[in-house]
């Protein structure tokens, strides 16, 4: 087995996928990740992971290098970023294809496992055939992954996947290979239906999300807590409102939708203005800090001291993709107001100082609560809070 992509989906693919007894080669361009996976170690944060690769490393289950092999199954787990004004971008999916196409033989499957706008799995056929790979003899689906970061390691047995083959032979035959792992069930549909699935997903959660941000700026202007309006809402047996936060980040959920819009255009009226609305709450906390920035240096005859507490998309997690809180921080420091920045799930990073959530709570003068990491619940503070989380409200 071949997966191309050593990410926060292929890492712990191909490690899970060795420890059940499958030789896996895993491929990167980065020589860095290569050399890092190769001495059994990770480069990213994921529970469970750093032993599931050890050991597959460690048995010779698991090799990684910088050019694919000769494999029967190939799995494509590469970004799907988008391009200047929420263009998709399947550069990568199309360069890993071409990666492998001088190895792939009759029979081989080929799964493209990352979330792409509606028609990039027929794509990696069209790059196939022009490569010369006779795709009437190869197995070509797609089949998105569903994890959610921090539970990686179990999700990907536990929950149930959909693949979508190029043709229903190639549906059953990447399905058989699915059921060999996965626990939960495994439905058979189109590749096409099974992109615009995962691309559904994301943007009903999108949409979700927009709805409470909406909220929490309705709330702010009605000088009205947000958390316990939506507390109270959702004891109506059939309400159920998400929390608001900062934004909406991460790879998935902050790009997926884009690829519907790009595609559907007028008619994706709804999923647009969810994504605007969670773009426009960033915008927002921004906002909301240069105000009380401003307000303490009227007061106090100099700027505060400023926290940026949490860098990462979500909580407990150190993935900075797409991430809200990162942005902010980001305005911030380029508006000059310099804020510390405090993120417990990085030792380091390579452009900015970490300062630890600790001494960040007793130095700074206003604490602004990004990211609700476990690390900051009842955490004492002596300035004063702006918590965009909801990390002092349980």
């Amino acid at each position: 087995m071949c997966i191309v992509g050593l990410g926060y989906i292929g890492l712990p693919s191909a490690a899970l996928l060795a420890s059940r007894g499958y030789q896996v080669h895993g491929v990167d361009v980065s020589s860095e990740v290569v050399d890092t996976i190769s001495q059994g170690k990770i480069h990213i944060v994921e529970p469970e992971l750093d032993s599931f690769v050890r050991s597959a490393v460690n048995s010779g289950q698991l090799t990684a290098s910088l050019k694919p092999e000769p494999a029967d199954i190939f799995i494509l787990a590469v970004p799907t970023p988008f391009h200047e004004g929420y263009v998709p971008n399947i550069d990568y999916v199309l360069d890993a294809t071409r990666s492998i196409a001088p190895v792939v033989k009759a029979g081989d499957l080929v799964i493209l496992e990352s979330t792409s706008p509606v028609g990039t799995t027929e794509k990696v056929a069209d790059v196939l055939r022009e490569a010369g790979v006779d795709i009437e003899a190869v197995h070509i689906a797609h089949c998105p992954e569903r994890v959610l970061p921090g539970h990686i390691m179990r999700e990907l047995v536990e929950n149930d996947r959909i693949v979508g083959g190029i043709t229903p032979v190639a549906s059953e035959k990447v399905a058989e290979f699915y059921r060999t792992f996965v626990n939960g069930e495994v439905l058979v549909t189109t590749a096409r239906t099974a992109e615009m699935a995962k691309l559904t997903e994301n943007s009903f959660r999108d949409v979700n999300i927009a709805f409470a941000n909406e909220l929490s700026l309705l709330c702010d202007k009605f000088s009205i807590d947000v958390w316990e309006l939506i507390r109270l809402a959702n004891r109506h047996p059939r309400v159920d409102i998400l929390q608001p936060g900062t934004g909406v980040g991460g790879h998935c959920i902050a790009v997926d939708p884009w690829f519907i819009v790009h595609e559907g255009g007028e008619d994706a009226q709804l999923i647009r203005t969810g994504r605007e609305v969670n773009i426009r709450k960033t915008e927002w906390v921004v906002e909301k800090v240069q105000t009380e920035v401003a307000r303490f240096k009227a007061e106090n005859g100099r700027a505060p001291q400023v926290a940026c507490m949490g860098l990462a998309f979500k909580p407990n997690i150190d993935d900075l993709r797409e991430s809200p809180a990162l942005w902010v921080f980001q305005q911030l420091v380029a508006t000059n107001i310099q804020p510390l920045a405090v993120e417990p799930n990085l030792e380091t990073h390579a452009n900015i100082s970490l300062t630890s959530w600790q001494e960040a709570a007793d130095k700074a003068d206003l604490v602004v609560f990004l990211v609700a990491h476990r690390e900051f619940k009842d955490l004492k503070v002596e300035g004063q809070v702006l918590d965009f989380c909801g990390v002092t409200k349980v």
